[in-house]
């Protein structure tokens, strides 16, 4: 589930407004529907026999998962998951897909190279988001009702721990070295950070209000949390088993490692999403009620430009180049594209359906899927010319969207 509708799940109409009717029926639409979209350009990538790439995304109010093949461009499939499906991930070391149920307590698992689910992980209560260690092995997935975190082996399929954390946890994130897992707890105000080496807690950090996305750096030195209930981000560096204090050089014995708050910016009024460029050099919080961005450069922690993007801003991405960002405005049926470089917000502006919220690239940068949580459907934008290339029908109340893509064995006639 994208982070403003779990707020207002969770809280009411606090900061997000309500969510309106979800029917398709533009003339665009329909006529981008009835269109040829198999059809290849010469802007799309020539895909070896065996390659295979996917769209998968949750479908909240229909208990679905809808399959898009990205190759073809087409509808792949529909699969049938656990109750109101939110959030999506991949692993990068298997062909296997999560899907979070936070109305039956579970996690779906889907198989990439059959596209379809395969086992059910149960978890606790109310759980919205799954994040995946880099090396495959491990999820972990923070459960808002029951103030805990599951840890999940993907190899056995099942729960092997839950660590308490604070009151309503909504997000819990693991660095990419598989040291640190960074819990936001969105109701107790709070940081929860838990050595995912032991699963226990060894850091605790009040004082931000409505804690909800979380963007750690590529070399696992820091997160960032993105304060909602304020206008606040916090910035905490990360301990390392490399990490020693002061006093632990002097000593023979063995360091410990000790997380340390840096810093809490100020960025622009309800802060719901953190968007990291690839490279890691900055930050964008994106601000609902702010109607803007604000850069966050990760090396000062400190906070440079805001810049006025649409009406209410929910969600973006930033380019593998590091050059553009995407960001959804809710309320404005379109996006709104930033350039880093110039740092400024470009004259185009692509249409989407209604209610454009998560957001996912294709593995070759060359597609952004957007999902349309009023309308029900999926716009598909070229990014070379930053337009609206077709659509696809999604379920009922699309809440999240991840991609797949990887090489199936081929076989060898004799």
């Amino acid at each position: 589930m994208t982070l403003h509708r779990q707020l207002r799940h969770a809280t009411g109409a606090h900061g997000v407004r309500a969510l309106f009717s979800r029917s398709v029926s533009s003339l665009l639409v329909a006529a981008l529907l009835l269109s040829p979209v198999g059809c290849r350009t010469r802007e799309f990538p020539d895909y070896p026999a065996n390659y295979r790439e996917y769209a998968y995304i949750a479908n909240g109010g229909s208990n679905t998962v809808t399959v898009l093949d990205v190759v073809n461009l087409r509808q792949d499939r529909v699969i049938r998951v656990g109750s109101n499906p939110t959030g999506v991930a991949v692993n990068a070391k298997r062909n296997e897909v999560y899907v979070v149920n936070t109305g039956s307590n579970s996690v779906s698992v889907i198989d990439a190279e059959k596209n379809a689910a395969v086992a059910t992980i149960a978890v606790h209560q109310r759980p919205y988001f799954v994040s995946v260690s880099a090396n495959g092995t491990r999820a972990y997935v923070a459960n808002s009702g029951s103030n805990n975190v599951s840890v999940i082996d993907l190899t056995l399929r099942r729960e092997v721990a839950a660590i308490g954390v604070g009151e309503g946890p909504g997000v819990a994130a693991i660095s990419p070295d598989g040291n640190s897992l960074v819990v936001s707890n969105r109701v107790g105000n709070s940081v929860s950070i838990i050595d995912a080496k032991t699963e226990k807690v060894r850091s605790v950090w009040n004082g931000c209000p409505g804690a909800t996305d979380i963007a750690i750096l590529p070399d696992s030195s820091k997160a960032f949390v993105a304060c909602s209930g304020g206008h606040q981000v916090m910035a905490i560096a990360l301990a390392t088993p490399h990490s020693v204090s002061s006093r632990a050089r002097l000593s023979t014995q063995q360091a410990i490692p000790k997380d340390e708050l840096l810093a809490m910016l100020d960025v622009g009024k309800t802060p719901i999403r953190l968007i990291l460029k690839p490279d890691g050099g900055e930050i964008f919080a994106v601000n609902y009620d702010g109607a803007s961005i604000s850069e966050i450069d990760t090396s000062t922690n400190e906070v440079g430009g805001a810049y006025m993007v649409g009406t209410h801003p929910v969600n973006g991405l930033a380019s593998a180049d590091n050059s553009t960002l995407y960001v959804s405005d809710f309320d404005a049926d379109s996006l709104g594209v930033f350039s880093i470089d110039d740092g400024e917000l470009l004259p185009v502006q692509p249409r989407t359906g209604d209610g454009p919220d998560a957001m996912a690239f294709s593995k070759a940068g060359h597609l952004l899927f957007v999902l349309d949580a009023r309308s029900g459907d999926v716009a598909v934008i070229r990014t070379a010319s930053n337009s609206l290339l077709t659509m696809f029908p999604a379920g009922i109340k699309p809440n999240d969207i991840a991609v797949k893509a990887f090489l199936v064995p081929q076989r060898h006639s004799l």
